[in-house]
């Protein structure tokens, strides 16, 4: 074998730092792109933003401050002056006035009374501080509120809270031993705290909690009290043992079910903290003349340029150091203000043959949704698959029909007996939509809903309509039955 040295011309993809950025912006949000361009004005001298607001105002008031500065200096630099000089403020801004007994300040400082969330927890042992507890019975208070769970259920057995208490007071050198009986003393005055119902065992003794404490001459309580006795055939829908065993007729039963209805079957979720998620729209979709129109949201797209002071200093064309720096800054700025432009062509690009695609969901809602994966947009705007998952990752669009994340509109799809497809989301809504308009008395069964849809066109077995169901929370026909 003979080594030899030779030249060879090959063309191969380099992963430049600018096509690293480019990429990186992609795949950004707008909260994101937002935090990286702050990060970049504050590392870059010749990056800056452009300000909407005008500046005529301030030109304006730049002009008349220069002549005040004018008429002061004529009247400093004159032989005599005049009694009363110029000042910026008056004696009035400078002395307050302090109000006496009957006067009234103008403004008055007021304490911040506000308070964050409270917890359920809070809540509870704010209220067991204000009941004349033992000591004992505040501990075993303490350790049953400390059980709950996020619905406000207790979530430990009363021999657990038991022992959790006896261990405690031994650690303290009591010699006082808890019984059973003791706790459940206690959880009784707890569950008939505010909210009624809270710290009990099981949804039957929740509501009964909370029938307990309405009036006694509250229509169908007793009925309704009659009921949860024997809630194991409330919740399996068995009407006639329930008629048989409980002696009340259909309309009794309703009475008492709607009743039960207005209570709370949780009573700890109210405490529940709820963080809002709001998401900023990349893009708005909107109708006119007949036509769906694609923009990018104006309220978030950087208005960026190179400051127009340093990149004069540019062009002094010298080799300091200090005007190499510059150089490089502003060669970097260009490339930044170039990568957030192409990130917003695409982005808009993107979005508009999503648009495309999708008009019947634009026009009749989820039902009209199309069958559509990523490579169909890839080969029409002329990019690579993984750059249009790029695009529509926590990308939001606002519609007519709201507000979605461009990944919803991709879907698998299904199968038509006509020789088309079907989108699983346009599935997934018409499976709703029969649930939501079938008899409550003679609900649907998986197999039903499959003959219906095979009607419409779309052949689906029955398991598949179940995975959609359950995927949707819709419980099976048993369960939906209504019978009284």
């Amino acid at each position: 074998m003979k080594l030899s040295v030779g030249l060879r011309v090959a063309n191969s993809l380099s992963l430049t730092p600018q096509l690293q950025q480019a990429i990186r912006l992609l795949q950004l949000s707008s909260l994101e792109l937002e935090q990286e361009i702050q990060i970049q004005l504050d590392s870059n001298p010749l990056l800056e933003k452009i300000e909407e607001q005008s500046n005529i105002e301030s030109l304006s008031s730049l002009e008349e401050q220069e002549h005040d500065n004018k008429d002061l200096t004529n009247e400093l630099n004159a032989n005599t002056l005049p009694d009363d000089l110029p000042v910026d403020t008056d004696w009035d801004d400078v002395y307050t006035h302090q109000p006496t007994s009957l006067g009234t300040p103008e403004y008055e400082e007021r304490e911040d009374n506000r308070q964050g969330h409270l917890g359920l927890k809070e809540h509870m042992l704010e209220q067991i501080n204000l009941l004349h507890f033992s000591q004992v019975d505040k501990l075993i208070a303490h350790c049953i509120v400390d059980s709950l769970d996020e619905k406000g259920f207790l979530d430990a057995e009363i021999t657990e809270i038991t022992t959790s208490v006896q261990h405690l007071l031994e650690s303290m050198d009591y010699d006082d031993e808890v019984e059973d009986d003791e706790v459940m003393v206690v959880l009784k005055h707890i569950q008939h705290l505010d909210p009624p119902g809270v710290a009990s065992r099981n949804l039957a003794e929740c509501l009964l909690v909370q029938l307990d404490t309405l009036p006694a001459q509250t229509a169908y309580r007793r009925e309704a009290i009659t009921l949860l006795n024997h809630y194991e055939l409330l919740i399996s829908n068995e009407l006639p043992k329930l008629v048989k065993q409980t002696g009340l007729n259909p309309d009794q039963l309703k009475c008492a079910v709607d009743l039960l209805k207005t209570l709370k079957a949780y009573p700890g979720m109210e405490f529940e903290e709820k963080d809002s998620d709001y998401q900023i729209p990349d893009v708005v979709v909107m109708k006119k003349n007949h036509h769906w129109q694609v923009q990018l949201n104006p309220d978030i797209m950087p208005k960026l340029r190179i400051n127009s002071f340093y990149a004069n200093m540019i062009k002094r064309a010298d080799q300091s150091n200090d005007n190499q720096y510059l150089r490089n800054q502003m060669l970097d700025a260009k490339n930044f203000i170039k990568s957030v432009d192409e990130r917003h062509k695409t982005l808009l690009k993107v979005a508009s043959c999503i648009v495309e695609h999708q008009k019947m969901f634009l026009e009749i809602g989820a039902e009209g949704m199309r069958p559509l994966v990523l490579r169909d947009i890839a080969e029409e705007v002329e990019l690579h698959e993984s750059t249009v998952s790029r695009v529509t990752t926590n990308k939001f669009m606002v519609t007519p029909r709201g507000l979605f994340e461009l990944k919803y509109f991709f879907s698998s799809h299904v199968a038509t007996t006509s020789g088309g497809e079907a989108s699983s989301i346009a599935i997934r809504a018409k499976i709703k939509k029969l649930v939501s308009e079938e008899n409550p008395r003679k609900p649907l069964s998986d197999n039903i809903i499959a003959n219906l849809l095979k009607e419409d066109g779309i052949d689906v077995a029955r398991r598949t309509v179940a995975k959609y169901r359950e995927s949707l929370h819709i419980p099976s026909s048993s369960e939906r039955k209504v019978l009284i």
